[in-house]
């Protein structure tokens, strides 16, 4: 019996990343919700995980679109993205957002930087409507509401 041994050959070819999973597109994300959507720059965590749920998809964004007109944020739970967590911590690290004793809040070189953003009538299109709608109408104290009844179940 002959046995014949062949060899397996890997190529690398490049794997495409979705947008919403690459740094830069969620870094941009962040601070357009610090920019336009957080009072004085700053916003908590479970707050930005909240909008970037909500930039994910549309019947999100009328939640919270409705729930900054009405005062009553109605949503029970929403998801914590672990590329936004990637991207903020790249964020810091290229002094964009900076630690806050209570959150996180857009640096100097971030206020810079978002100026581009916004001034660029071509990205982040879907974004900064929606952020422009709800405005700074989604408070931390609501968003504290919500998640305060996440530790009483």
């Amino acid at each position: 019996m002959t046995e014949r041994v062949s060899k397996l050959r890997f190529r690398r070819r490049p794997s495409p990343v979705l947008p919403e999973h690459r740094p830069l597109y969620k870094i941009g994300q962040t601070l357009l919700i610090l920019q336009i959507a957080s009072h004085g720059g700053k916003s908590r965590l479970a707050r930005l995980h909240l909008l970037n749920w909500a930039l994910k998809r549309p019947e999100r964004q009328v939640q919270l679109i409705t729930a900054s007109k009405s005062k009553r944020l109605a949503v029970e739970a929403w998801g914590f993205d672990p590329a936004l967590a990637i991207a903020i911590r790249f964020a810091i690290s290229e002094e964009l957002i900076e630690e806050t004793s209570t959150g996180y809040g857009i640096s100097e070189s971030g206020k810079d930087f978002v100026q581009l953003l916004t001034k660029d009538e071509e990205v982040f299109v879907g974004e900064k409507n929606f952020l422009r709608q709800i405005g700074k109408g989604v408070t931390e104290a609501m968003v504290e509401k919500v998640a305060s009844g996440w530790e009483k179940s």
